[in-house]
């Protein structure tokens, strides 16, 4: 036998030397074949890998976001456990909120739009899906889609948001899952909205400005043209009074265009604080109650309400469709409700654009109205 290229001979045979001459120089015509055909092969192999080489950088050279190749190797089975997904959240460094908010900032490498999901709103074709198509058929919005950073709140949230966008965050809350649907006020969906809250105030202390937007917000215009300049904190309304700095406005929670400074950091940390004081009431509803304490003029905050004619909703809906930015689903009851009437407005939008306001031209807002609300609205639900 053979072993290390020495050949032995275990049983003493004497014709082994004649043997294993001729042995040799049959080793010899086949070693050199071998060689030849090892040859053929390593080329092969070589050019295998220089062809791979090639597809690789050319993937990396046509994408926009070439880390998140990386993020994408990993899917979440059906079956995994929550306990699981947050182990692996917490050891992927992918999944880093200063890194996410870098890549995903705007020109002033200081300002973002954010957007909350649970894997209710992610299934397809339902909010996410309309949500992502509002800002490609919108006027000069596709652009912004580069700047969102979704923020997941479970684990099929997260996956979801991987395959479809470049800038994801999994956000866990230890002990609570918030993959189900939170029906409005219930507990899930209290704890889920101060969390957002406790985040949001984190972000902005990373030094972000940000747009917070809920993903049932339709955004039709960019929306920066029609914020205050001097606004520290401003927020979109369900009602509007006709005065941007009227209290006694009905503010959304789901929009809001909030600066990083000293003034927005504190609000924040005494919105949050003051759950405990109105036990039960979610964070619209707390900075109804806050927004006349005296502490919001101590700190010298700059609270703006956004015009309704502008960011309007199925509570009060704009009516010039020249004017309008976002559109809000809201005064709506049940996910269904939800997607029925967004689906309209983005057929109503459609149709709209389709008439040639894009060039720019005017007053054909005037010519059609929404078609909407339909299953929603403040006749037919409560304001939220």
């Amino acid at each position: 036998m053979e072993f290390g290229g020495v050949f032995s001979n275990p049983k003493g045979d004497r014709n082994f030397l004649k043997i294993g001459g001729d042995h040799h120089k049959n080793h010899r015509d086949s070693t050199d074949h071998h060689h030849h055909r090892d040859f053929s092969s390593t080329v092969v192999k070589i050019m295998l890998l220089f062809m791979a080489i090639g597809l690789i950088c050319l993937i990396f050279d046509q994408s926009d976001y070439p880390t998140q190749l990386v993020q994408r190797s990993y899917s979440f089975s059906s079956s995994s456990s929550f306990h699981e997904f947050k182990s692996y959240i917490n050891n992927n460094h992918e999944n880093n909120l200063e890194n996410t908010l870098k890549r995903a900032s705007m020109k002033d490498h200081r300002t973002v739009i954010l957007t909350t999901l649970n894997a209710a709103w992610t299934e397809p074709n339902s909010i996410f899906d309309l949500f992502l198509e509002s800002f490609r058929i919108g006027n000069q919005t596709k652009e912004l889609l580069k700047h969102l950073v979704v923020v997941a709140l479970d684990q099929k949230a997260y996956s979801r948001c991987l395959d479809v966008h470049p800038h994801c965050f999994a956000l866990t809350t230890d002990g609570v899952d918030f993959s189900g649907l939170a029906y409005f006020m219930s507990g899930d969906y209290l704890k889920m909205m101060w969390k957002r809250i406790d985040f949001l105030r984190s972000v902005l202390e990373m030094g972000y400005n940000f747009v917070f937007t809920d993903a049932d917000i339709m955004w039709l215009r960019d929306p920066f043209p029609r914020f205050y300049p001097d606004g520290d904190f401003q927020i979109a309304c369900d009602l509007y009074k006709h005065n941007s700095t009227n209290l006694h406005n009905y503010p959304n929670g789901g929009f809001t265009y909030v600066k990083s400074n000293n003034r927005t950091i504190q609000f924040y940390k005494f919105w949050y604080t003051a759950k405990d004081y109105f036990p039960g009431k979610h964070d619209q509803d707390v900075f109804n109650k806050i927004k006349f304490n005296p502490f919001i003029d101590e700190i010298g905050l700059r609270v703006r309400f956004l015009d309704t004619a502008y960011f309007g909703g199925f509570c009060e809906p704009s009516k010039d469709l020249d004017l309008v930015v976002t559109m809000h689903a809201n005064c709506c009851v049940g996910l269904k409700n939800k997607i029925h009437d967004i689906k309209m407005v983005i057929e109503d939008w459609k149709r709209y654009m389709a008439l040639g306001v894009g060039g720019g031209e005017k007053n054909l807002g005037r010519m059609l109205s929404w078609t909407v609300p339909r299953r929603c609205g403040l006749k037919k639900n409560s304001t939220h």
